[in-house]
């Protein structure tokens, strides 16, 4: 049971996608492909579909990449995959999507950075890309950054506290630029013709503490829907860390409508990463539940073998190869819960709270490995095949527990759609 309370945002298609509006907060994720390679663009983008990736940005920087979008579309479809692909334009979108039309007409949503726009031509700039989205019915992401933020703007906030009696600190009024920023750019999208429903908001920085402060900002000024992201998070751990703690305070109190990870991959690193961290950080918050958890403990003295290591590890993957399979058979199973433990400590109770565990034994303790059910000890099992063992009563568990559920809508990335 979640104890967060979402607020309420006007609901915005994407595709066959909502956001907002009381769906499901969606996953989104970026290729880092050269839009141009449109095989390479489609292969990637269709990767990140089926890692559970419900919307995909694209690059679209030059003619190139405009005239290969509606390739890499169609090539996504005959692939089967249907997830709605967006355009990220920075300084010429208002003559790329006037020039390819096609291009304009292949995407689902639009993504302008005002800040990013032009500065003479700013307004007509943006009004233009506005325009063609109004034209073909597409929504449209105004996301701010404050490493481009519209610096006539900025200029005009920090004039305007200078005047003060007493200024702000200048941070205070960068962020006040930004939350100004994506509201002043919504009030002229729907000025150009652009629809209340059909504009999503962002306001990314990298510093933890001023993204959480932007988006309550941003969150209190508008009843659009929020895209939430830590921008440029970083590489591994770091990446990991510093986007969980920046979202987690925002999605329990109920702010944020899309989520992106912006990890930074290792050369030739898996790019899904990003989408799973995402998916991880959705369900530890009791969010939404993607696939089964797998409880492990960290190991200590007492487990010198790596046995339950190697079982938690062969447990979540043999979980996410049968995913595809169990989430068409089997609908709840996302919210299955099991526990691998390694020694007596806490093993038999972390096993009782989950929904099927296994005590796996520690150092000199009696090579005997308990499995508790539903909270029930079931049976001990023995010798080496016992991790195969295990696999045969969680396949048995979970066609037992949700084949009698049939009438349940799996809580994965259908539930997002409309």
């Amino acid at each position: 049971m979640s104890l967060w309370t979402r607020k309420n945002t006007v609901p915005v298609v994407v595709g066959d996608v909502t956001i907002g509006g009381g769906a499901p907060v969606v996953v989104q994720s970026m290729t880092n492909t050269d839009t141009a390679d449109a095989v390479g663009t489609a292969t990637q983008a269709a990767e990140l579909a089926r890692a559970g990736s419900e919307l995909v940005r694209v690059t679209v920087n030059n003619e190139a990449a405009a005239r290969a979008l509606p390739e890499v579309v169609a090539r996504l479809r005959d692939a089967g995959a249907d997830v709605p692909i967006i355009g990220d334009f920075h300084y010429n979108g208002h003559l790329l999507l006037t020039r390819y039309p096609e291009c304009a007409g292949a995407l689902a949503k639009y993504r302008i950075n005002p800040g990013n726009v032009g500065t003479k031509r700013r307004d007509a700039n943006f009004s233009e890309i506005v325009r063609v989205a109004a034209e073909y019915g597409k929504p449209v992401r105004i996301g701010v950054n404050w490493g481009s933020l519209d610096q006539r703007l900025l200029t005009e906030l920090m004039d305007a506290n200078a005047r003060r009696p007493e200024p702000r600190d200048a941070r205070e009024v960068l962020l006040e630029a930004m939350v100004e920023s994506a509201v002043r750019s919504a009030v002229l999208a729907e000025e150009t013709g652009l629809g209340h429903d059909r504009i999503v908001l962002s306001a990314k920085v990298s510093s933890v503490p001023e993204l959480i402060r932007v988006y309550r900002m941003l969150s209190e000024r508008s009843d659009l829907p929020l895209h939430l992201g830590l921008t440029e998070a970083g590489m591994g751990t770091k990446g990991i860390v510093a986007t969980t703690t920046a979202l987690s305070p925002l999605l329990m109190e109920g702010i944020g409508d899309t989520v992106r990870v912006s990890l930074t991959p290792r050369p030739g690193g898996d790019r899904t990463e990003e989408v799973r961290v995402a998916q991880q950080v959705l369900q530890s918050l009791g969010i939404r539940s993607f696939e089964p958890q797998v409880t492990s403990c960290p190991g200590c003295g007492r487990t010198t073998s790596t046995l339950f290591q190697e079982m938690a590890a062969d447990i979540a993957d043999y979980i996410r190869e049968k995913m595809p399979e169990w989430r068409t058979l089997y609908p709840g199973v996302e919210e299955l819960d099991v526990a691998v433990m390694g020694c007596v400590v806490n093993g038999p109770g972390e096993s009782r709270h989950a929904d099927l565990g296994i005590s796996l034994p520690g150092t000199a303790e009696d090579p005997k490995a308990p499995v508790y059910v539903d909270g029930q000890h079931v049976t001990t099992l023995k010798g080496e095949g016992l991790i195969e063992e295990f696999k045969r009563i969680l396949d048995d568990y979970v066609a037992r527990r949700y084949e009698s559920r049939p009438e349940l809508e799996p809580t994965g990335s259908a539930s997002s759609r409309t």
